[in-house]
């Protein structure tokens, strides 16, 4: 998966904003606010950091040794770096749906109801 791809899947979700927050080549996806993605474009291969629950992120680290990698610079418990052309593309995905849901379920019950009226 290239970033251009990446992205646009990212900004189909309900309630997405993407920005530059950090620097010129981090971009930066969030849901209500909520960061659930970063994508780099200056790296080669494109990585981007995933939120990922703990259990699951141990186990895609050991299955995907030097691809998915623990969130650099972020909590390393609770996010993955993914080397975008490392995986399956539908694996790719699963983890930005994952990453996305993750976010969702953590917001004030206000926030997901407002989500779910946009």
């Amino acid at each position: 998966m290239n970033v251009e791809e990446f992205r646009s899947y990212c900004m189909a979700k309900k309630g997405v904003t993407e920005s530059f927050p950090f620097d010129n080549s981090t971009l930066v996806f969030k849901v209500m606010n909520k960061m659930f993605a970063l994508c780099s474009l200056e790296k080669h291969p494109s990585s981007a950091n995933l939120k990922c629950d703990p259990e699951r992120a141990l186990e895609l680290r050991e299955e995907y040794d030097g691809i998915i990698t623990p969130g650099y610079h972020m909590n390393k418990q609770h996010w993955n770096t993914v080397v975008l052309e490392g995986i399956p593309k539908k694996l790719v995905l699963e983890l930005i749906d994952h990453s996305y849901d993750l976010i969702v379920k953590g917001l004030t019950k206000k926030l997901q109801a407002e989500l779910a009226a946009l």
